[in-house]
């Protein structure tokens, strides 16, 4: 089991605007050839935060104009809020705030040996890496520039090289993923 940062991000490095928008990789569509299937087929576990969950209730659950949708997981789904968040009818979709460390235990348990994916923000993503438990960052890039916003991941990760380089793998003429170990 891998717990895994699998997110998509700018060529200078945010995951979402200012207002917490995905325009900017949406315009592209689905990138030819990801590895998103792979990914997901290996997942038994997700946590992702606030922003992020209501992110997807906004925009594919209870999109605007169109009926509710289903939610998109079917693993298990824990958000970090310290907020009171609505949830989703059928979903099994868990509510935590403060140390992931123990939450990560019990989505471990869930996992059944199975990966946890940590799907954003950069900032839970952090908090999982300070506690040692963020095994690997697999992030596709595009070649999109936004100059602020919601940083991939907003911590400094220096000294010791506290990454190593484990694949690079193009997607199409747009997309570049890059998959690093935790050391």
């Amino acid at each position: 089991m891998k717990t895994q940062y699998y997110t998509a991000s700018t060529l200078d490095g945010f995951i979402a605007t200012e207002e917490h928008s995905l325009d900017w990789l949406l315009q592209f569509g689905e990138a030819p050839g990801g590895s998103y299937e792979r990914f997901i087929a290996e997942v038994g576990a997700i946590a992702m935060g606030a922003h992020t969950y209501e992110w997807l209730l906004r925009h594919q659950v209870r999109p605007e104009g169109r009926g509710p949708q289903p939610w998109p997981y079917a693993q298990p789904a824990w958000v970090f809020s310290t907020r009171t968040l609505p949830g989703v009818a059928g979903a099994d979709i868990r509510f935590a705030s403060g140390d992931v460390a123990p939450v990560h235990a019990e989505m471990a348990r869930a996992a059944n040996g199975r990966n946890v994916w940590i799907v954003g923000g950069g900032e839970l993503a952090a908090r999982f890496h300070d506690a040692g438990l963020l095994d690997e960052i697999i992030v596709t890039v595009a070649p999109v520039t936004l100059g602020r916003g919601a940083p991939l991941f907003p911590r400094a990760l220096t000294v010791p090289p506290a990454l190593r380089l484990e694949s690079v793998q193009a997607y199409g003429d747009v997309f570049a993923e890059l998959r690093y170990a935790v050391r």
